[in-house]
């Protein structure tokens, strides 16, 4: 990752501020555009931490390049192609170089697309109540990190900063969207998955799970936007030390969840509100080395 400072939290004076996520904060560049400025923040349980993972936003936005190019031929994404640095004050321009994209501005579905290809997190935990992971029933006897016969679709919510996603059924995401656009972003999004998930096995990596984002533009079309593909956003493990039954070391922010899970303030565990506990040294430094690990291994020739 980047040796630069870490930064927190972006204060642009040549544009105006629309919004702040838990990581991107969004620019207006007139009334078409957005320029998507990620920072080093970092969130778990929907908290976000106090301190920053130093090069974080950076490498987010190379590999959500990365994926957007991968992808291209499956759905538009949001991108311009046209530089950040273009639309902002000449000392910002080093700010906005690596850590930036200039997007369209499209009108969000209000859902977030999950794909799971594996058992892992809460769906394993729902499979062992009921052998279904969000309603949809799967075979008996499958472990923990299995691989599912074949991917699946499991919506949520799209939550306001500060509270949680919630799972829901396709059912009433097409109440939310119309049936029609809820079973293209169905078809799309298995789609995008598989394809993902194959160029990232041939380097040795498994996506078991992940969400994409969709918005429509000006002529009602289904575009895939915000990130996509990085550590953030999805289960990455190392296919080499793969084995069902077992929770695979991963490349994303697991480490800082089990970290977060194990804390314990005045004798109890922390009750995933904020503020979040203070992040030690050593849990920053892993947890930027394993969002480089995946990136190392994705961009390898």
């Amino acid at each position: 990752m980047s040796t630069t400072r870490a930064l927190h939290t972006s204060e642009l004076k040549s544009l105006s501020l629309l919004a702040r996520g838990k990581v991107r904060d969004n620019y207006a560049v007139g009334d078409q555009q957005i320029l998507m400025l990620a920072s080093d923040r970092i969130s778990a349980f929907d908290v976000i931490m106090n301190e920053p993972i130093p090069g974080k936003g950076e490498l987010l936005t190379k590999m959500a390049l990365f994926w957007f190019d991968q992808l291209s031929d499956v759905i538009p994404n949001h991108l311009t192609h046209l530089s950040p640095e273009s639309v902002v004050s000449a000392d910002e321009k080093e700010l906005v170089n690596s850590r930036a994209m200039l997007v369209k501005r499209l009108r969000p579905l209000p859902i977030e697309a999950v794909v799971r290809g594996y058992l892992a997190g809460s769906a394993w935990q729902e499979y062992q109540v009921s052998q279904t992971v969000c309603g949809i029933a799967l075979p008996q006897g499958l472990l923990n990190a299995s691989a599912l016969p074949e991917p699946i679709f499991t919506p949520a919510t799209k939550a306001e900063m500060g509270e949680h996603d919630e799972n829901i059924s396709f059912e009433v995401m097409a109440q939310k969207v119309g049936l029609d656009l809820a079973e293209k972003v169905r078809s799309v999004s298995l789609k995008l998955y598989i394809k993902a998930r194959d160029i990232a096995l041939a380097k040795g990596i498994i996506i078991a799970d992940t969400k994409f984002e969709f918005g429509l533009d000006e002529n009602d079309q289904l575009v895939l936007m915000d990130e996509v593909l990085t550590p953030d956003s999805s289960r990455y493990w190392p296919q080499s030390s793969y084995a069902p039954g077992q929770n695979p070391p991963s490349f994303d922010k697991q480490f800082l969840r089990d970290w977060l899970e194990s804390v314990r303030i005045d004798g109890k565990p922390w009750n995933k509100e904020a503020p979040a506990p203070a992040l030690p040294t050593e849990v920053i430094e892993q947890t930027a080395q394993k969002y480089n690990e995946v990136w190392t291994r994705l961009s390898a020739p």
